[in-house]
């Protein structure tokens, strides 16, 4: 039996797809492991969204060319969104590489693989655009929790992303699948799903004419065994009064809402192709702490756009003061080749950077604040591990990979079950909580 190491780069949704290759190599009779040395063959699956991510995919392709060389391995395969992107020159560029698969060639895997043991070097590029395949796959991030990808690509076609040409158009999985997936999901102890999509709020609009996200909801909530549903990547102009009245109505919803907003100024979010206006994303921000007691929001906020001067920069940071969003990811642009705003004059990198730091101290000081309003208050926390003395968690304020744990100190308690626990202080950084008896 041939055995075969997984590796995957980016996002939650490209982990879902390497998911599903380990999936249907194991099918069909692969050892798979997430280790490479003494394998036959490795798949390291790759993001190429930013320039940072690029480079952690070439980096790793470097140095498991390296140990390819002192043979801990015989074949390297990189699949993903950077052999996507670059299909046409990334195996003569990089022969450490011993075959590609793009993103549309995800269940084409098994055949990746065999060739390359066999010495051939296979490149095999599906239609990207193509229907999803709907194919199970092999849970790596817990016991208790999961991703659930609703939809695959973008039509957004915002200014400064690759996405769309990388990904391809939007396209939705039947509500029906997920369903399907996830109630088998929670049949096999999945406490919590995570849904996912470049844009969950548009999920629905191209096979049912309409936008369909609160109607999944409330199919998915009626899921016996789930416990916690978690929204990410909701598009701020796609947040309609549905949405929020089932979010603040369900408790099986999370008051936890990832909305990436990117920035404040309209004339920066125009030349981004952003769908909403500065004042559009401070209405809704005040909507929803209006109407979801509670809520929590995460963005994500890039500096350095084309148009960011001192003044829209400034605009920006007296946005994040005053709107005190909880949690944000803060990135320097990036500009990506193909994109229009790469084209665009734009603040030179240093300058993104600098601005990137100035942005993540004002994060820092909001999260510390939200840290602190939360000593003594009683919540569940879903815990999933041991530390030292103390166990670790989260609860529905923090979201798997980006927001940390809450500490907890407590008797008899078990790892992947719910504990009810009083936030007492912080630990380094994180929340320190006791459990309630």
């Amino acid at each position: 039996m041939h055995k075969i190491g997984i590796i995957s780069l980016g996002c939650a949704k490209n982990l879902v797809g390497s998911e599903q290759m380990m999936y249907l190599l194991r099918e069909s009779g692969f050892e798979v492991t997430g280790e490479t040395d003494g394998v036959d063959a490795v798949v390291l699956n790759t993001c190429g969204f930013i320039e940072s991510a690029k480079m952690e995919a070439i980096d790793n392709i470097i140095e498991l060319g390296g140990k390819k060389a002192e043979g801990q391995f015989k074949k390297l395969i990189v699949t993903g969104c950077l052999a996507e992107r670059y299909k046409n020159e990334i195996m003569s560029e990089m022969p450490e590489i011993d075959g590609v698969v793009g993103v549309g060639s995800f269940v084409d895997i098994v055949t990746a693989v065999r060739s390359a043991l066999d010495g051939e070097h296979p490149s095999l590029f599906g239609d990207i655009n193509a229907p999803i395949d709907e194919t199970p796959r092999i849970i790596t991030t817990s016991p208790v929790w999961a991703y659930l990808k609703i939809a695959e690509g973008c039509d957004n076609r915002c200014a400064f992303c690759a996405i769309p040409d990388i990904r391809g158009k939007f396209r939705s999985r039947p509500s029906e699948n997920i369903v399907k997936e996830a109630r088998e999901l929670c049949d096999r102890g999945i406490k919590e799903l995570i849904i996912v999509a470049q844009d969950t709020t548009r999920y629905g609009i191209d096979l049912y004419g309409e936008r369909k996200l609160p109607e999944l909801l409330t199919e998915l909530c009626e899921i016996d065994g789930l416990q916690w549903l978690r929204l990410h990547y909701l598009y701020p102009d796609a947040i309609g009064d549905d949405l929020i009245d089932m979010i603040a109505g369900n408790d099986k919803i999370l008051k936890y809402l990832d909305i990436p907003i990117q920035h404040i100024n309209d004339s920066v979010l125009t030349k981004m192709r952003r769908r909403s206006t500065g004042g559009e994303i401070r209405s809704l921000i005040k909507r929803l702490r209006e109407r979801i007691p509670g809520v929590v929001i995460r963005t994500s906020v890039i500096t350095g756009l084309p148009g960011e001067g001192e003044r829209e920069f400034e605009e920006l940071c007296e946005f994040l003061h005053d709107a005190k969003i909880e949690r944000a990811g803060v990135f320097p642009y990036s500009p990506e080749e193909g994109t229009p705003a790469a084209q665009m004059e734009r603040p030179d990198r240093d300058t993104a950077e600098r601005r990137a730091e100035l942005v993540a101290d004002i994060q820092s000081q909001v999260l510390d604040e939200f840290n602190k309003s939360r000593a003594g208050s009683v919540m569940p926390v879903l815990i999933e591990g041991m530390s030292g003395v103390d166990y670790y968690g989260r609860s529905y304020a923090e979201s798997p990979d980006v927001d940390g744990y809450v500490n907890v100190r407590g008797d008899g308690i078990k790892v992947n079950d719910f504990v009810d626990v009083r936030i007492i202080g912080t630990l380094n950084g994180e929340l320190l909580g006791q459990q309630v008896e």
